[in-house]
């Protein structure tokens, strides 16, 4: 159920091959992109569910029916804004691209050039702990200090 994705070709470019994206429906492309990144996230830990049967039956439609309106939703959106929904995977040239290519890619199993959904599934199955600090400020001045502490997974804690 795979919406977008193309194989990559190797880059000599430095920059990311952003070109594709739709540049007159601007802030859309974008957000597009990164809702279809999010739904195929969520349709792998599906899979990854199922495959481990921690999911009933009706949990199992019931998901089935939320992705696939999820992806109707996606395409509708692409039409509005003229933007082809294979432009919605980004080269992100040494990175590799940002989506697999359709068909390419199943929850668990290696693949030999992974994209960078690819990697964020993995993070998230085995989970992740990220820790930092942030200053924010002007004029030599710290005004805003933060600590950030983030579990991401999958999994319940």
């Amino acid at each position: 159920m795979t919406l977008v994705g193309k194989s990559s070709e190797s880059s000599t470019e430095e920059i990311p091959n952003v070109h594709k994206l739709n540049s007159k429906a601007g802030l859309a492309s974008l957000l597009l992109t990164v809702l279809e990144l999010i739904r195929q996230l969520m349709e792998a830990q599906v899979i990854r569910r199922m495959d481990e049967q921690l999911l009933s039956d009706s949990q199992l439609d019931q998901a089935a029916e939320s992705l696939q309106k999820l992806e109707e939703q996606v395409l509708h959106l692409c039409k509005i804004f003229e933007i082809e929904p294979e432009d919605l995977n980004v080269d992100l040239g040494e990175l590799g691209t940002l989506l697999p290519a359709p068909g390419t890619y199943y929850p668990g199993e290696p693949s030999q050039k992974p994209s960078i959904l690819e990697l964020l599934d993995r993070l998230l199955n085995i989970g992740i702990v990220l820790h930092g600090e942030v200053d924010l400020g002007l004029a030599n001045l710290n005004l805003i200090h933060a600590k950030l502490r983030l579990v991401l997974t999958s999994k319940p804690i």
